[in-house]
């Protein structure tokens, strides 16, 4: 198996700003939905340029948040985006209690976010982890049920994992119609991907197959906890199918991919929507078009 860059571009907003911190990239409506984790906005990529669509009201009257202006606490730090019934599901990293929010972007764009807290907690109980060390990054809908992937990190001993949420409970919480309590969580997975560096690679994103394998992204960031940011020396994509190892392919340069979608799928590989977080406001994320050959 192997990876390549068929094409990489700047994302930028038809004002020209720059698109920030890509976190998450899915389908919505006639394009694609680029999640900013450090906005209150979402970009919607359709035919002829991006625009920016709400997810979540702003905060302390701010619509951006960085370290430099000592806001990076108020971001919604939305990681994980996916189709589901009636639109996009968003997912906060569950990182601080301020990031255990989810939100549902319907098909008009209108949104609504619900508190999701008891469901963060369940998540992290389930995998093992202490407060704080708790950072999921992707999603994707597998058998029915959401499958939640918590990133790695080495230097903490917190291996790549995933767990099994109900969504249909899991999408009435946020409707308002069910308890976040209800919720269940189970099915633990970890991943060993390998290492580049003696840094292990972490999962990123994570996006379904028709035939029922899931393609991850998978960073290695040397980073000592689930906040900050790290240099990263590489990066992978991987097919992970049940009671088989990995399959994992390297990029050929070190991009931290955040968000990953599937294009198209044949009998000879996948075709896939790569987001790049640039790790720099200033600097505009990027979209990678990458074909992954069986």
């Amino acid at each position: 198996m192997r990876v390549e860059i068929e094409r990489a571009r700047d994302l930028r907003f038809d004002d020209g700003r720059p698109v920030r911190a890509a976190s998450a990239v899915t389908r919505f409506g006639d394009g694609w939905l680029i999640i900013q984790d450090d906005a209150t906005h979402a970009a919607w990529e359709r035919p002829g340029g991006i625009r920016p669509l709400r997810v979540v009201a702003a905060a302390d009257g701010r619509e951006t948040f960085s370290s430099a202006e000592g806001t990076k606490h108020l971001k919604p730090d939305f990681e994980a985006a996916c189709e589901v019934p009636g639109g996009v599901l968003l997912l906060g990293s569950g990182s601080s209690p301020a990031r255990m929010r989810a939100c549902v972007v319907d098909a008009e764009g209108g949104f609504t976010v619900a508190d999701l807290a008891p469901v963060y907690d369940a998540a992290a109980a389930a995998l093992g982890l202490a407060p704080g060390a708790l950072n999921l990054e992707g999603a994707c809908v597998a058998g029915g049920e959401l499958r939640w992937f918590q990133r790695g990190n080495s230097g903490a001993g917190v291996p790549s994992a995933s767990v099994d949420v109900d969504l249909a409970a899991l999408l009435a919480v946020v409707a308002g119609q069910g308890a976040a309590g209800d919720v269940s969580v189970g099915g633990v997975r970890r991943y060993d991907l390998g290492e580049v560096g003696g840094v292990a690679l972490a999962i990123t994103d994570a996006v379904a197959l028709p035939d029922g394998r899931v393609v991850v992204s998978a960073a290695a960031e040397d980073t000592p906890n689930a906040i900050d940011d790290g240099p990263v020396v590489g990066a992978a994509v991987a097919v992970l199918a049940e009671g088989r190892p990995p399959e994992v392919a390297a990029l050929p340069r070190p991009d931290k991919i955040e968000g990953l979608a599937v294009r198209s799928c044949d009998e000879e590989g996948v075709s896939l929507l790569a987001v790049v977080d640039a790790d720099d406001p200033a600097v505009p994320s990027s979209a990678l078009d990458l074909r992954l050959r069986w």
